[in-house]
């Protein structure tokens, strides 16, 4: 009688490494539940997808699947994306059609880029930052009289979240301590939802106009691709704050660096329309901004977690049951996502 054909899991998860993601544990993990076909340091060649894609059932990493390969996949039973978004390089509507899950890591990367999003928000209400600054300089005003002119609290006052995917969800539970009233701004997401998660649901009109901190948390797509604008940011009360840490590609990001640089709104800015930034960017001397360079969830000890969700949501899926831990690409929605490789960032 023949053994029972063991899973293969094809691994190609270029710009991740295995060092950087898999520690020693989630890695005999992932070795107990088939053959693993490893693969690091590189994308994988079309050549080694090609041969090894007809006996897999699942793939880790960001190989293009158009029809044609799935054609020639028999067995997939899962992808999973571990850079933290969903490519166009994919078929979905084919996947869905298969029953192939496609699944990405991103769930990891929402608690730091949320505290960081609030320390970010924190820092420009005081203006933390430039007073660092002006110390080294040596030219600080004691007390802060001389800057602090502008600085307000957030305890009380209204805030808002636009796009409450897993970054606004994560944010959300930071800001209820403030005490006021959270405005929430997601076409995606129907607003009795968006009230079950203690916000208010807004416009985005709404969300800027009665704010005074607006945290920028959605995903770019072909709805919303370069659509908060000046109008958007002259509507705020001067001085108020735009957190800017999911996707620059929701901005039209001249239009913010202007508003900031007539002093009209602060930005706090972690996301840029090209990465690495361009040594001549002007957003490196726009006053009233505090900029950081996509660090927002990049912080070494949720690394290992990528993995370790990868692996539970692999055990499950090799049981006959659903993944629990890994975001699903919807097919509703997915093809809209306007996501670019992070492999081109490197």
């Amino acid at each position: 009688m023949n053994s029972p054909r063991r899973p293969v899991i094809l691994f190609d998860p270029y710009p991740r490494t295995i060092e950087e993601i898999f520690d020693e544990p989630t890695k005999a993990r992932l070795e107990a539940l088939g053959e693993v076909l490893w693969h690091d340091g590189s994308p994988a060649s079309d050549e080694h997808i090609d041969r090894h894609l007809p006996e897999a059932t699942v793939l880790i990493g960001h190989s293009a699947l158009p029809k044609e390969r799935l054609d020639r996949a028999p067995h997939l039973k899962a992808v999973f994306n571990v850079e933290g978004n969903f490519l166009p390089n994919i078929d979905y509507m084919e996947c869905h059609r298969r029953g192939i899950y496609v699944l990405c890591t991103a769930p990891v990367f929402a608690r730091p880029v949320a505290e960081m999003s609030l320390g970010v928000a924190l820092a420009c209400a005081r203006r933390i930052h430039e007073a660092d600054a002006a110390i080294r300089k040596g030219n600080e005003t004691l007390y802060g009289q001389g800057d602090n002119y502008d600085s307000i609290l957030l305890t009380g006052r209204t805030l808002a979240v636009v796009g409450c995917g897993n970054l606004g969800r994560a944010l959300l539970p930071l800001l209820r301590p403030f005490g006021g009233k959270i405005l929430a701004h997601d076409p995606w997401i129907h607003p009795s939802v968006l009230e079950e998660m203690g916000a208010v649901p807004a416009s985005l009109e709404e969300c800027f106009k009665q704010s005074a901190v607006v945290f920028l948390m959605a995903a770019t797509t072909t709805e919303n691709e370069g659509k908060i604008g000046a109008k958007h940011f002259r509507a705020m009360r001067k001085g108020g704050i735009v957190v800017l840490a999911s996707r620059a590609g929701i901005v039209n990001f001249d239009e913010l660096l202007d508003c900031a640089a007539s002093g009209h709104i602060r930005a706090g800015i972690d996301v840029w329309p090209e990465e690495p930034i361009p040594a001549g960017h002007p957003g490196r001397r726009t006053p009233n901004t505090l900029l950081q360079a996509h660090r927002g969830g990049n912080i070494p000890e949720i690394w290992p977690l990528m993995a370790r969700i990868v692996v539970d949501d692999i055990e499950q899926i090799l049981k006959g049951l659903p993944p629990q831990r890994c975001q699903r690409a919807q097919w509703e929605t997915v093809s809209k996502f306007r996501s670019k490789s992070s492999s081109s960032q490197q």
